[in-house]
């Protein structure tokens, strides 16, 4: 849309729309590029990154690969992710992902990001505080990939690790000058009269609210996030008095940027209507991400004349693992038939459970396997990994004597398991991804704003740039864990050098 374009209340050379890993990639390559930069976040920074696990998906001979012995080449990753990432992104930009990988780890690493290279020896969702290296995707399931490789790095920190990454992205861009304006909601993007250029954003800003009203709108969104997780309805109650604060307080606040817009404000995945409308399968899901991943920037950029892609793409997950004995069972559907590979990535599986008849899917294991998954539940698991197993293994599960017999109890056609050679007792686990016995399934969206693959501009739209889970992107077809960190960290530090060094073709001069 179009609009007048000042007066401005404050001006930059570059504005950034959300802080989590995208954004502040991006706002550390322009001030680097010597860009006067202004980060808006709707909330105190961080977004999906400072809850997720802080997985990095590098591989090509990183530091961390060498270290722990694994032999790793740009063109084994790309082999493998090739399949993964399908037309989503030309080979070329592929390649350069591939290529930069090991770099991209020492670019974080310079900035304070700690990595570990203890290699976890077995098959996990995610690994103990005693390994940061494992293999983190579908790399062992594909036998046409050459020199599958351990390729998940996780940040050196106890629990999960999306915290430190975010905290130390954040200081790294104020090290560098960059401005944050926190509990600051981009509401408009400012466009040029006759060129459609983004040229600023209108924003409400908690700046100037009561002392009381900034400190509850802070302390009720850090309780609606990681909390609201595992307590949706929960986390749904806090931030609706969260959005009353920035209505009753907030204040208009109208924001040039002379060199250009970058929007890194997430996904979509807390829209229900966009959900409705472009990812109607994935009803019920546990929604992975912060109330920010609104589909706030998508909206934005769409506003302003940029298109979308691949929006219905979402990935939802069902892990197997840990522990990693699990693997030892077989993932059948209603009819008794096999599902898929059981070492794929929980996305894969997850995808796989939810397109079987009925979305119903059940995890088959013989004696010695239940005895091993078991012993192994201490040793392999973190506290919020821990529960669920025991549960699964104990009054999760129902057991039978025969296959017929614990077939009849889950509800399967015993018929399909007549090749099935285990030892008795059988137990059959539920994993249908809206199952009663397992945890809800995690879900993220991975589609958004078509942009520039050199770049990160939004196609057709002049000084509007776009990265992370708001833009299109390396995952945006199929998920494994790290792939949106890395893609956030890749496109972020693209959109972020393009926008400092954009021809102006006289914006600043004609803004004084």
């Amino acid at each position: 849309m179009d609009a007048t374009t000042g007066p401005w209340d404050e001006t930059a050379d570059v504005v950034v729309v959300g802080f989590g890993a995208a954004g502040a990639c991006a706002a550390i390559e322009a001030a680097d590029a010597g860009a006067r930069v202004l980060v808006l976040d709707r909330f105190g920074g961080g977004g999906a990154t400072a809850i997720s696990g802080g997985v990095v998906y590098a591989g090509g001979g990183t530091a961390q690969q060498r270290a722990a012995g694994v032999t790793d080449t740009p063109r084994a990753m790309y082999d493998y992710l090739r399949q993964e990432t399908g037309d989503t992104v030309t080979a070329g930009t592929l390649r350069r992902f591939c290529d930069e990988s090991a770099h991209m780890v020492d670019w974080l690493a310079g900035l304070g990001v700690p990595f570990d290279a203890r290699l976890c020896p077995y098959k996990t969702s995610y690994p103990t505080n005693r390994h940061y290296l494992y293999y983190s995707g579908s790399e062992t399931a594909f036998a046409d990939v050459s020199r599958p490789a351990p390729r998940g790095h996780r940040v050196y920190a106890r629990g999960t690790s999306g915290r430190v990454l975010a905290a130390r992205l954040a200081a790294a861009a104020r090290d560098r000058g960059v401005g944050v304006r926190a509990q600051t909601r981009a509401e408009r993007l400012i466009t040029e009269p006759g060129t459609g250029r983004v040229t600023g954003v209108e924003c409400r800003t908690l700046r100037g609210a009561p002392a009381w009203a900034r400190l509850a709108h802070r302390v009720l969104h850090r309780f609606s996030v990681k909390p609201g997780v595992y307590l949706p309805g929960l986390g749904r109650v806090l931030h609706r008095r969260v959005a009353a604060i920035e209505r009753r307080y907030g204040r208009p606040l109208r924001i040039g940027a002379t060199r250009g817009v970058v929007l890194a404000a997430g996904g979509f995945v807390f829209n229900r209507q966009m959900m409705r409308e472009h990812a109607p399968d994935y009803r019920g899901g546990l929604r992975l991400g912060t109330p920010g991943d609104d589909g706030s920037g998508i909206l934005l950029g769409v506003a302003a004349g940029a298109g979308t892609a691949f929006l219905d793409r979402v990935s939802i997950w069902r892990f197997l693992t840990p522990p990693s004995a699990m693997l030892g069972g077989r993932l059948i559907d209603r009819d008794g038939k096999h599902v898929c590979d059981e070492t794929r990535y929980g996305a894969a599986i997850g995808e796989a459970v939810l397109r079987s008849p009925g979305g119903r899917a059940w995890l088959l294991l013989d004696a010695p396997a239940l005895k091993e998954c078991r012993r192994q539940v201490w040793s392999q698991t973190l506290w919020f990994q821990r529960w669920q197993a025991y549960w699964l293994l104990t009054a999760g599960r129902v057991s039978g004597p025969t296959l017929a017999a614990v077939a009849r109890r889950a509800g399967v056609d015993a018929a399909g398991l007549t090749d099935y050679a285990g030892t008795p007792p059988y137990s059959m686990i539920d994993v249908s991804v809206r199952s009663r016995v397992a945890a809800p399934a995690p879900m993220l969206t991975l589609g958004g704003l078509r942009v520039d693959e050199e770049t990160g501009q939004a196609v057709g739209v002049p000084g509007l740039y776009a990265a992370g889970r708001t833009a299109v992107g390396i995952c945006s077809r199929s998920y494994v864990s790290g792939l949106s960190l890395a893609d956030c960290v890749f496109s972020g530090r693209r959109a972020g050098r393009s926008v400092a060094s954009e021809d102006r073709g006289g914006l600043h001069a004609h803004r004084g």
